[in-house]
């Protein structure tokens, strides 16, 4: 897996907060013939569309239209472009106004946003941001998302423990959508039809009466899905205890 802010910290911020550093400060040398939010949306697509490991800084080029040794007189290296395009997702993110919902639609609203990025650009979750990028795009989600718990009577603290918890869920809930999709796209076959054809051979090794458990709530979770997992159950299912684990907390 791959992890943000790899790279050289203070390189890494000099371009994260370009608009106020890097692009005010005194260049030497020829004009650039890009600017850096051009290689960015170049990363994003190619990423968008072939997946993470296309990345690298010979392919961006070749998308620009540029030399591969060009690119480094813009980001030193992969690790910092992938600071830079996670910020640039997170800078394009919806921001919905917040202010007149009820706690649970706000939340609820937060959820289905980050679970809108993760399906428009799935390779973010291949990202471990323990340590994220600290860009505007960051920062500006931060505060927006911090909106949904705010006037609750939660502390600093629980606020952003509240808000670490939905956002937890659902990267897990878009992990394991993401997963199923290249299940079947790997396949060619649903999971009904994959668990159609393994039946017959499942029939002669499974006994339900030593598992009866198993068998009544596969059975009856299996007809409710067409197949053994629903990412759409699941994330429903979740996030509705997520808000009454919350309401308990509010209220308490």
């Amino acid at each position: 897996m791959e992890r943000s802010s790899a790279g050289d910290p203070g390189r890494t911020l000099e371009l994260l907060w370009r608009h106020e550093l890097g692009e005010r400060a005194p260049q030497r040398g020829p004009r650039k013939a890009l600017s850096i939010d051009q290689v960015v949306d170049a990363a994003i697509a190619l990423a968008d569309a072939e997946g993470l490991e296309a990345v690298t800084m010979r392919r961006v080029a070749e998308r620009l239209g540029v030399s591969t040794m060009s690119m480094y007189t813009y980001v030193p290296g992969k690790a910092e472009l992938l600071d830079l395009m996670l910020d640039g997702i997170y800078q394009r993110m919806p921001r919905e106004p917040l202010d007149d919902l009820p706690w649970r639609e706000r939340v609820t609203a937060v959820a289905a946003q980050n679970r809108e990025l993760y399906r428009h650009h799935p390779w973010a979750l291949k990202v471990s941001t323990s340590r994220p990028p600290l860009g505007p795009g960051l920062i500006a989600k931060y505060e927006h998302e911090l909106g949904a718990l705010l006037g609750l009577g939660l502390d600093d603290v629980s606020v952003d423990q509240s808000l670490t918890l939905v956002l937890d869920f659902v990267q897990a809930a878009a992990r394991s959508e993401a997963e199923a999709k290249a299940a079947q796209r790997e396949s060619a076959t649903t999971d009904e039809q994959w668990w159609r054809a393994h039946e017959p051979v499942l029939a002669e090794v499974f006994d339900p009466e030593e598992h009866p458990n198993a068998a009544r709530i596969g059975a009856a979770a299996g007809a409710e899905y067409q197949g053994a997992y629903s990412p759409g159950h699941a994330y429903e299912f979740g996030l509705r205890r997520i808000l009454d684990g919350l309401a308990a907390l509010i209220e308490g």
